[in-house]
This record gives structure tokens, sequence and C-alpha cells, in this order.
């Protein structure tokens, strides 16, 4: 039998993680760990750690689920057999991977293997951007939203600060997402709630993890707030939460904007996430021309 020990993720064990990030080439939004955190009590995410990866189990009403090893590019063939032993011989099930990001699909070569179905999850790919045209807003595809923009900053000229945030801000920051949340009435997404509780941990925990965290205010209210990662090997930044008053015209275009500016200065790539397979979120990460996506793959062994 295999012997791994998998436990809970919670934010304490978080230094024992972080260094085995960034050792290959990812460019999901999975390649940093605040998404781990975001989403640890949804999909009841467990972790073992090995001297060389992270193994991951995750459960979905009753069904094991599994994501790709976090590790280098040389160990990551035997962290997935691993992966797949523990499966097959301590849960007794066929090993099943959400979010495999392309990269190590490809590197293992699951789509020529008959072993594996393998199929992509349309829904769920990242949406990429060029750094310089969204810290910009250039070209004429963004040209509506540097009006936006601009309508913002000449409407409310000397009524708004951005701000970088801390945990001391804890407290404002939740009040702004449970009025948010509310706001959203029947249009709230799926798993919002999981989705809040897990911000909450990444505030809490927001300097052990590096992750950055600014707000916008608007006549001394915070009516926006965004949470992002740096990922040095891929030299980009993953836009984690994105969250404004809709009422305010342009300003999630500023905060956007702004955030990229004074906390991503320079980075080539930017990773907003996916849209969940919802025709609002698409079309407004559509609106901001990504040059491509990091897709992501389910994995099945088929067990004979």
């Amino acid at each position: 039998m295999t012997n791994l020990e998998f436990k809970q993720v919670t934010a304490y064990e978080l230094k024992k993680l972080l260094p085995y990030y960034g050792k290959r080439a990812n460019k999901t939004c999975d390649s940093v760990i605040a998404d781990s955190l975001i989403w640890m009590d949804c999909y009841r995410i467990a972790f073992a750690v090995t001297d060389k990866a992270i193994l991951w189990l995750m459960q979905d009403d009753e069904t094991f689920l599994s994501a790709m090893p976090i590790c280098s590019e040389q160990d990551l063939e035997e962290s997935f057999l691993l992966t797949k032993q523990y499966f097959n011989e301590v849960l007794q099930c066929p090993l099943v991977m959400q979010l495999a990001d392309e990269e190590a699909v490809k590197a293992l070569q699951l789509e020529e293997s008959p072993e594996f179905e393998v199929r992509e999850q349309v829904e769920l790919k990242d949406y990429l951007y060029d750094g310089e045209a969204l810290r910009n807003l250039t070209g004429k595809k963004l040209r509506k939203k540097k009006n936006h923009l601009n309508y913002f900053e000449r409407e409310y000229a000397g009524r708004y600060e951005y701000k970088t945030l801390t945990i001391a801000d804890e407290d404002e920051i939740v009040a702004f997402l449970d009025m948010w949340a509310e706001n959203k009435g029947e249009e709230k997404e799926i798993h919002l709630e999981y989705e809040l509780l897990g911000i909450r941990t990444l505030i809490k925990h927001s300097q052990e993890i590096d992750v950055k965290m600014a707000g916008v205010y608007v006549d001394g209210q915070l009516e926006a707030f965004t949470i992002g990662s740096f990922n040095a090997r891929e030299d980009m930044a993953v836009i984690h939460v994105e969250k404004a008053n809709v009422t305010i015209r342009g300003l999630y275009q500023f905060i956007n904007r702004e955030f990229l500016r004074r906390e991503f200065a320079g980075v080539s790539l930017v990773n907003r996430e996916d849209d969940l397979g919802q025709e609002g979120m698409r079309k407004a990460k559509l609106s901001y021309d990504p040059l491509g996506y990091a897709r992501k793959y389910f994995v099945k062994q088929k067990m004979k």
C-alpha cells in the first residue's frame, strides 16, 4: 500500500507548501497557492507532502478527486504515478483529476495513453492577457474600457482614493464583501458563500502567502476590492478576486488598471481566471481582449 498521509489544508501549513510552487511551467491560476485556500472548504481539499511534491485529495459529494501534483517537471511523472497508486490501492477507485493544466497533460502524454480518458474543461479555462495592454488600456478593442475609466476619473475627481490593504483592514473589507454579495440578489454565483469564506482566509494570511490586496474608496467608503498573486516563473499576475460597486461607472476598469500598475508593474502576463461557464462573466472577460487561455483538463483512469 502507498504510505501517504493526507490532511486538510489549513493556512498554518503554508510554510510547508510554498517551496513546492513555481518549479515547472504552469499558467493556470492553480500555479499559485491562493486558489487552494479560497476553495479548500468547498472541495474539502486535503494534501500530502513527499520530499518532491504536494499531492492533492478532494471530494465532490462521494467522489474522490485529485489535481496535478505541485512539483518540478522532472518529478511530475513519479508524483502522478504515486497519486494514481493511492487511488487504486488505498481508495480502491480509478484516478480522477480535475483542472489538470495543459503543460502537465502534454508532459505526461496523457492524451495518447489508452489508460486515460482526457477531455478539456472548456468552461474552466483561464483567460490570459497582455500585462502592458491592461495597464494602459491600449488598442481599439479596449477603447470602451478606456472611456469608462476616463468617465470615472473625470466624474469622481477628488472623491476617490486607491489604497493598498492589509489584514488591518479586514473588518472593512468583510463589510464591503457582505454588501456586495447582498446586492447580487438572485444573480449570486455558484459557490459564492464558499468563495467569500475563502477570501476571508486569504485576508487573514495575506502576508504569509504574499498576496496583494487593494481597494478603491469613493467619498471615504470602500467601493472596490481586489486580490492578486505573482507567479515569478511565468512573470504572471493572477487576479483571484475583483469586486466593485456596479453602480459606479468605470470603477471596475479603474481598480483593474491601478492594481496592475501599482502592485504588478512590469509583469508580462495577467491571468484573470475562468468564467465558470457563466455567460455574463464570459462576455466581461472577452471584452478585455485576451491573448490566449490557460487550458485545463479532466483526466479519468479507465479501470479494467
